[in-house]
């Protein structure tokens, strides 16, 4: 007697070992993001050199392992800044924006692009609202001033942590850069 396989059985396990694929989506580019963050107002880039010393200090207050580049900074007229940064999600990175007022609070996150299968909730503006009015000296933790999203949740800490980061990030270097031009 020789074993056959039933078709149904190799369609069954063409679907188990097939891979999962993730879509790149792009929400918004840059510009639309600045336009959303900071309508009718201008914006020069400003990127830094950021510095090992900095790097780590960012690293400590956020636990944002990836690194961060200093070349997606713009300012505004009025002293606001515009960041763009990076973090993991679960397995690929998300690149989202953050805008600062003059002072360092957050007036808004926009995700410009998310690449993971599941966890995209985080692109709704009713999880983005936490963050606004948040400044370095909040704790910027999940869970704790920052609500988790369920299916989510290595999203939603990247992301919250990416926040602290760039917060960290004006505390240490914008803020100074902010008042020496007054």
């Amino acid at each position: 007697m020789n074993w056959q396989p039933s078709p149904c059985a190799l369609i069954g396990l063409a679907m188990i070992s097939a891979p999962i694929i993730a879509h790149a989506k792009i929400y918004v580019s840059i510009e639309q993001a600045q336009k959303i963050l900071f309508p009718n107002k201008g914006l020069t880039k400003n990127p830094i050199v950021i510095t090992d010393d900095l790097q780590d200090k960012m690293r400590a207050a956020s636990s944002i392992r990836h690194p961060f580049q200093g070349e997606r900074i713009w300012k505004t007229v009025d002293g606001g800044w515009f960041v763009v940064d990076e973090v993991v999600g679960k397995h690929e990175m998300i690149t989202y924006a953050v805008g600062l007022s003059p002072t360092g609070s957050v007036i808004g996150i926009e995700i410009l692009e998310y690449v993971e299968s599941y966890g995209y909730e985080v692109a709704e503006p009713q999880w983005h609202k936490q963050f606004i009015g948040k400044t370095a000296s909040d704790p910027i933790k999940l869970n704790q001033d920052i609500q988790n999203i369920g299916g989510a949740t290595l999203s939603c800490k990247h992301l919250t942590d990416g926040v602290k980061r760039v917060l960290t990030l004006y505390d240490l270097t914008l803020k100074n850069t902010s008042q020496k031009n007054k």
